[in-house]
């Protein structure tokens, strides 16, 4: 038998304590012997719970029980979870967390210390909630040199680019309902600016290459500039709107990375992912194009993946499994770099302005679009060619009356 402490007792704590009970015997199956639960780690008070007599409020408890082998931290942020981690970890504990902060923050040293203490520091739930993409990249592709990892990585902002599509919606409208049905937090930032998403992104980087990935590094631009009329427009063109996180690493070893909402196309496998689902797409060298989908965040899901994580860790009990990443440093390619069709809404008369736009130097127009029964002096837009992002920037500051810019695949 292998005892459990849980550290946080919120939605994820609460949600591997459920599953350590539920599935106990499938879970013995599994890992070879029992996962008992010992202790929870949590300053509340949870009467009349399953868990009431496993309530501890101190760490050094679960650091100094020789008994206990494997720690979960569901507590989210980085303070205290790190250093409660970090003293797991220095006390010869195995550790699994779905803290994506935490991984993509402190990840490189509590690998580094999980090797140097034989034990294992495992993180599943971080990215994708339930969807098993991070024992895909070390275990099933450890044979690929993965080419690109592209995905739609935030549950919230998924549902809230759903709602704009598929109904109409406006951003504030969807944002709202988000919140209302528990998908949004009070303060969205996070989600919505694409900042979780870009953390989520790092992580997958580091893996696929070993190499430390500085989230800061990554180009990251969130949704809140999206608009319903946009949809309308996006819709014309045969596409619809997902905010992406993707690195496309190349054959010097760079990576370009970049959180952005993009224009894709019916053809495009993300397409269809929709609410708060998330999809994601691994390209290697051997294998070709791989897509992982299922349910990106909730309780359970989660949850799953940190047991699955619990399960190896007992399965592994006495060696480091070789996961993550060194403290290399990974090397960007400059965003200016990245080449897209650009998708550019503008005010004015199509009629006026056809003649203007055809003749800017270095603007291939590739489409114009009217939104179905719309006025041509109420505006149009343009989707046009492939173009870096560099070359892009000095056209458009030629241009007047830009109302949105969306890149498209």
């Amino acid at each position: 038998m292998m005892n459990v402490a849980i550290m946080g007792y919120g939605t994820i704590g609460s949600g591997v304590a459920e599953i350590l009970e539920k599935n106990k015997e499938t879970i013995r199956g599994a890992a070879g012997q029992e996962l008992s639960l010992k202790y929870v780690l949590d300053l509340r008070d949870f009467p009349g719970s399953p868990i009431e007599d496993k309530l501890i409020r101190d760490l050094s408890v679960i650091e100094k029980d020789p008994e206990v082998d494997l720690v979960v931290e569901a507590m989210g942020g980085l303070d205290p979870a790190y250093p409660f981690v970090k003293a797991c970890l220095l006390a010869g504990k195995h550790v699994a967390t779905s803290n994506k902060a935490l991984v993509a923050v402190h990840g490189t040293e509590l690998l580094q210390i999980a090797r140097e203490k034989n034990v294992n520091f495992f993180f599943e739930a971080s990215v994708g909630g339930g969807i098993p993409i991070i024992r895909s990249l070390y275990r099933c592709l450890k044979g690929e040199r993965i080419k690109e990892i592209t995905g739609i990585l935030n549950g919230t902002t998924n549902f809230i680019l759903t709602k704009m599509d598929k109904e109409g919606w406006t951003f504030e409208e969807a944002l709202k309902e988000a919140q209302r049905l528990g998908y949004a937090e009070k303060d969205p930032t996070a989600d919505v600016e694409g900042y979780d998403t870009c953390r989520k992104i790092a992580i997958l980087l580091a893996m696929a290459t070993g190499k430390e990935t500085d989230y800061e590094a990554i180009h990251t631009e969130g949704i809140t500039k999206i608009t319903d009329t946009d949809f309308k427009y996006a819709d014309k063109l045969g596409m619809s709107i997902k905010l992406v996180g993707s690195g496309r690493i190349g054959e010097d070893g760079r990576v370009g990375a970049y959180v952005l909402p993009l224009l894709i196309e019916k053809t495009y496998p993300l397409y269809s992912v929709s609410d708060v689902f998330n999809g994601i797409l691994v390209e290697g060298d051997m294998l070709g194009t791989s897509m992982y989908y299922g349910s990106g965040a909730g309780k359970l899901p989660t949850a799953s993946a940190v047991v699955a994580d619990l399960i190896e860790a007992a399965q592994e009990s006495g060696r480091n499994v070789p996961v993550g990443w060194t403290e290399q440093a990974q090397t960007f390619r400059p965003f200016e770099e990245d080449v897209f069709r650009y998708f550019v809404r503008l005010n004015g008369s199509l009629e006026i302005r056809r003649k203007e736009l055809e003749a800017m130097e270095g603007l291939d127009i590739q489409k114009w679009v009217l939104p179905d029964g719309a006025a041509v002096q109420e505006g149009f837009a343009i989707l046009t060619g492939p173009m870096t992002e560099g070359d892009f920037k000095k056209v458009s500051a030629a241009l007047d009356g830009i109302l949105t810019v969306i890149r498209a695949a």
